[in-house]
């Protein structure tokens, strides 16, 4: 049951980023170093990204469970399960139309945010300050590089995370971009410690 847990946490985020660049890669009117991937929810194939969303959610509450059945950390299984929440509310409430996408979207940030874009936008920082916990809390009962990888992770994805904030506040060129490397600072751990548990 462990290995099966941690197999679906594994598959879920390999699956996000995969969705989040091929669909970032094709879709009209979107820029990838600029619009966040929240913003793919938006449009005709918005359906996708939502459903990415929501896998990825789902998946890492099955990796939570399995990091705790291996690790036998409550605190750590309790931060990787409110990162998973955070992705499933980040799906149910989507982001509002803004900053020229979809196409048609006023360039800019509406004055007027809907209740779901707020929602959307309390998940964020939650779920990247959840997985950073989950970092710390789990450093200490890894061995040798392994704990040194794991703070490495949490100390970079603490960083990006407030340059992704930073860059969304001041609608920077290169949003889209920062926040894609912070994506992918703690889905590569969460691949790569699945892979190390198994």
């Amino acid at each position: 049951m462990t290995e099966t847990l941690l197999i679906v946490g594994v598959a879920a985020a390999v699956v996000f980023v995969a969705v989040l660049l091929i669909e970032g890669a094709l879709r009209r009117g979107y820029d990838p170093t600029y619009h966040t991937s929240s913003a793919l929810s938006l449009g005709d194939r918005g359906w996708i990204q939502i459903a990415n969303f929501l896998q990825l959610g789902v998946g890492t509450l099955a990796f939570a469970v399995g990091v705790h059945q291996a690790l036998n950390s409550v605190v750590a299984a309790v931060l990787v399960a409110i990162f998973g929440l955070g992705a499933i509310v980040a799906g149910v409430c989507r982001m509002d139309p803004m900053r020229g996408y979809p196409p048609g979207a006023q360039s800019g940030t509406p004055t007027t945010l809907t209740w779901h874009h707020q929602v959307h936008d309390i998940a964020g920082p939650i779920m990247f300050l959840a997985i950073f916990g989950a970092c710390l809390a789990l450093a200490g009962r890894l061995p040798g590089l392994w704990r040194l990888y794991t703070i490495l992770t949490a100390v970079a994805g603490l960083a990006l995370a407030i340059s992704t904030a930073v860059a969304w506040q001041k609608d920077a060129k290169n949003t889209g971009l920062v926040q894609r490397g912070l994506i992918l600072v703690y889905q590569s751990w969460i691949v790569l410690l699945g892979v190390h548990l198994l």
